[in-house]
């Protein structure tokens, strides 16, 4: 296994927003989730009726991409993905509302939240993504570096 490089995990913790591709018997489709990251693995919330947590539940290998709208192509950062998707319970469930809260306090202050978010949250699963393999691609090194990364253990 391969250390994860600083600057990938740095990419990660300083984004929000991740767009899974999932696969089930609809067909492939993408959703973007908020995400909160724990070293490489990252945490979201979804509905477990959403098309994509639905081809989660049938199929939990997924491919993944976190990225900003660059305009300038030598500044074009993002990261690639493959891994499994499992919904968490118990003390995993815990340990991402807590860090989901330190990133969204929105979600962390549930008492203070505004009703509706606290209305969505009660349909709400929690969910931790593994990923196998990444790919940091890092224009800002070089135009079409890639930094690959093996992430099973």
């Amino acid at each position: 296994m391969s250390t994860v490089p600083a600057a990938a995990l740095d990419y990660l913790g300083t984004h929000r927003v991740m767009t899974l591709a999932t696969h089930g018997s609809d067909g492939p489709w993408a959703a973007a989730v908020f995400y909160v990251s724990d070293g490489a693995t990252l945490y979201f919330l979804s509905s477990p009726t959403s098309r994509h947590c639905r081809n989660i539940s049938e199929n939990p290998h997924v491919a993944a991409t976190i990225h900003e709208d660059y305009a300038d192509w030598p500044q074009i950062q993002g990261i690639q993905a493959e891994g499994v998707v499992r919904e968490i319970s118990g003390d995993d469930e815990k340990h991402a509302r807590v860090l989901y809260g330190d990133k969204y306090p929105v979600v962390g202050k549930i008492a203070q939240a505004p009703a509706a978010i606290v209305k969505a949250l009660a349909k709400v699963r929690w969910y931790r993504f593994e990923p196998q393999r990444m790919v940091f691609i890092d224009n800002a090194s070089g135009f079409g570096h890639r930094d690959e990364i093996d992430c099973r253990s």
